[in-house]
């Protein structure tokens, strides 16, 4: 090969480089930051693209996806509890703002962290343990707003800003828990007492009512033996003359004593102890319960006893 020949090569070599380093490609959602001798010249969007070899160089890429940035934030409540805060923000490079985005934050990610560090901290300190966890989505909103102000003029916008987690110091959960066990606790106590109060009352009202049955009962079943007693007097002094009613009263009782000795002496299930006693014990229980039944009418008429001493007296 002659050196002619050989220089055409390393020409056509040479020339082949310089085309291949003409072009390049950028991929979607990216944007590629072209420089001259060091100086921006202009932002390649995705596809193929061409720059000058050996003047123009690719100083970097630039991605327009969404990307998140969790943030745990170290604080203190109003009421001087420790605490854990972890922020999630959610941005992307505004896509004409490419240049600010690359060229004006040295580190995004790190400058970012230190807004949220500093929204945090001075929001969280006037909020108690409560209301931090009942106003999450509060801290996340101003997290969002003071962000979005201080940033978008440097090329990113904040899609979304959240509270993931707040996690307080171990011994403060602890307390907490048994707060609300001791409230849970409390509540079911309360209801307990209640259903047991129903009880009683419930119980109460039906004995109540089972006591008001039993005396209308007894009271039906005394008059009607009164009533049986009556019409059996009345057909024994009209079957036998020359009775009265008190030696009727006392053959009905010793009767009734006599049926009673027998049920209880027919019954295999009594344990009834019997005491020394006669028939002739009958007259006495009549004149006991005379006396008490005229003690009792003295009682309740104390004017017709005065009016008939005066009347002796006279």
């Amino acid at each position: 090969m002659t050196s002619l020949g050989f220089f055409l090569l390393i020409a056509a070599l040479f020339a082949i480089s310089l085309l291949f380093k003409s072009f390049f490609t950028v991929e979607q959602q990216t944007g590629a930051i072209v420089e001259r001798f060091g100086k921006y010249v202009r932002t390649a969007l995705p596809g193929l693209n061409m720059k000058i070899p050996f003047v123009e160089k690719i100083r970097g890429h630039v991605s327009l996806r969404v990307q998140q940035l969790d943030v745990p934030v170290e604080t203190k409540t109003e009421d001087n509890v420790f605490v854990k805060v972890a922020v999630s923000v959610q941005y992307h490079v505004i896509e004409n703002k490419m240049f600010e985005a690359f060229y004006k934050l040295d580190n995004p990610e790190q400058q970012m962290t230190a807004f949220v560090f500093d929204v945090v901290r001075a929001r969280v300190p006037k909020m108690k343990l409560d209301d931090v966890f009942e106003k999450k989505d509060e801290i996340a909103d101003a997290v969002k707003i003071e962000l979005s102000e201080l940033i978008s003029n440097l090329g990113f916008n904040i899609v979304k800003t959240l509270v993931t987690d707040i996690d307080p110091a171990e011994r403060v959960k602890k307390a907490m828990n048994e707060i609300n066990e001791a409230q849970r606790l409390r509540i079911a106590a309360n209801e307990r007492g209640e259903a047991e109060k129903i009880l009683k009352i419930k119980k109460a009202e039906a004995e109540a009512e089972s006591s008001a049955l039993q005396g209308k009962g007894l009271a039906d079943q005394r008059r009607a033996i009164i009533e049986g007693l009556q019409v059996s007097i009345e057909d024994f002094q009209k079957a036998i003359a020359g009775t009265n009613s008190q030696n009727v009263m006392n053959l009905v009782l010793m009767t009734q004593y006599f049926e009673t000795l027998k049920e209880i002496g027919t019954s295999g299930l009594s344990n009834t102890i019997m005491l020394p006693h006669s028939p002739g014990g009958m007259n006495e229980l009549m004149d006991q319960i005379r006396n008490a039944i005229i003690t009792g009418n003295e009682a309740s008429h104390p004017t017709v006893k005065t009016h008939q001493a005066v009347e002796m007296a006279d």
